[in-house]
């Protein structure tokens, strides 16, 4: 092939790959006509998936009502001891509601029971236990679990066994997204949190330099990339982002962070964390004596945060995702709880109530078939629980508004019940 005919091919080659880009351009233009603007920050997205309901179109809605049953159980995937600092309030609230149930009527005059399962190895020896619970042990329905990462081992689970699954107090918003019919979620998500803080830490930082410390555990995580959008999205970025990983058990742990957020000089603070491990880094940043504003995540509102937090927490700044003190409902199961248990629920105890009940609840209205409860929890009408009202959107997702608190004396205090709220949420002079 003489030296212009390969030159001629090349030209060839070339010109086709420029009219296919051409073209790819023209018809990816096309398509996006019509669709919702940018916003500046992406493009408007091909498929919606928190606005598509998943259904479930098999079988088994045809199967008879077992007769002759001593207890209808429901399965609970996480710990059963009331003394498990996690885990133990929201055992302790679910006991109760089905010990209510139960006094009055039960299913048909026959009890509920929680049977629960668990494994400090949750993807360990915990898949084989939650495995022989959805397939062996005549479950209705499942709650569980204590956090995003083994709520999406059990949707994995569920999936196959065709189980109900409702989480109590995960806000990974991603455990509604993967389109399973059987998965439901009662606390609001980190997305519906995340807009919320990032105001009010825009609020009192008046474009002064912020530093965010977040844990490397899988909520930690979640939580953290929705608080960095929703900062994006108001087109400021933290001064510093830092990690650290669970299990701080001192200053030791967190010398570089301490000493990197030292010399930023920060207008405030952001703790992204689980209960303990946020607690203990507030002690040290306290300790450190950086005495500026601190904003928390959502497990700033557990017990055992403010517990271990002492001193320190006062005045971190937290989503409030409960308030025991927010309609009669609350009330009187926060009464009902203290007299039982010696102390007040937090937010995890409440949304473990609530899910309980609203289990019980459709397990009543369907009867007892797998495929009809689950009908009945996704055609669910709004339901209001002690947490408030109970809404899906359209994956399974409880939408509700989120409003923020503090912590005053070692209680978790609505700044927006407070008429102070304002002066709260503004720097020092």
């Amino acid at each position: 092939m003489t030296v212009g005919n390969r030159l001629l091919q090349r030209a060839r080659f070339i010109g086709c790959t420029a009219a296919a880009v051409a073209l790819l351009c023209v018809v990816t233009c096309s398509a996006g006509q019509g669709s919702a603007p940018a916003t500046g920050l992406e493009a408007a997205p091909f498929f919606r998936s928190r606005s598509v309901t998943a259904t479930y179109a098999g079988p088994g809605r045809e199967d008879p009502e077992p007769t002759d049953l001593p207890e209808v159980k429901i399965g609970w995937f996480g710990p059963s001891d009331p003394a498990d600092p996690v885990g133990g309030p929201s055992w302790c609230a679910a006991s109760l509601a089905v010990e209510e149930a139960n006094a009055a009527g039960g299913y048909k005059d026959v009890p509920f029971r929680l049977l629960p399962r668990w494994s400090e190895n949750p993807w360990g020896t915990g898949v084989s236990q939650l495995t022989r619970l959805a397939y062996e042990e005549g479950v209705w329905a499942l709650i569980g679990s204590t956090d995003g990462d083994g709520t999406h081992l059990a949707e994995q689970v569920v999936t196959k066994a065709r189980l109900a699954l409702v989480s109590a107090i995960s806000t990974d918003k991603t455990v509604t997204l993967a389109n399973v019919p059987w998965v439901f979620s009662l606390a609001p998500g980190d997305h519906l949190q995340a807009p919320a803080l990032a105001q009010a830490l825009l609020t009192v930082t008046c474009g002064q330099p912020f530093v965010v410390l977040s844990s490397t555990a899988h909520d930690a995580r979640m939580a953290t990339t929705e608080l960095l959008l929703a900062l994006r999205r108001r087109h400021v970025v933290p001064a510093l982002h830092l990690t650290f990983s669970r299990g701080v058990a001192g200053p030791e742990d967190l010398a570089i962070q301490l000493e990197r957020t030292a010399a930023v000089k920060p207008a405030a603070i952001v703790v992204i964390a689980g209960a303990r491990d946020g607690a203990r880094v507030v002690r040290c940043l306290r300790d450190r004596g950086l005495d500026v504003p601190v904003f928390g995540s959502a497990p700033t509102g557990r017990a055992l945060f403010i517990e271990e937090a002492g001193e320190s927490g006062e005045g971190v700044v937290f989503p409030l995702l409960f308030d025991p003190k927010g309609n009669e409902r609350a009330k009187q199961f926060a009464q009902r709880f203290e007299k039982r248990f010696g102390h007040q629920p937090d937010y995890a105890a409440a949304y473990a109530y609530d899910v309980t009940l609203l289990l019980i609840d459709a397990i009543r209205r369907a009867g007892l078939n797998r495929t009809r409860i689950r009908d009945a929890l996704q055609a669910l009408p709004p339901w209001e629980g002690v947490t408030g009202t109970v809404q899906w959107d359209p994956t399974g997702q409880n939408v509700r508004p989120v409003v923020l608190a503090t912590i005053e004396d070692g209680r978790a205090v609505s700044l927006a019940l407070r008429s102070d709220a304002a002066q709260s949420l503004t720097p020092s002079p």
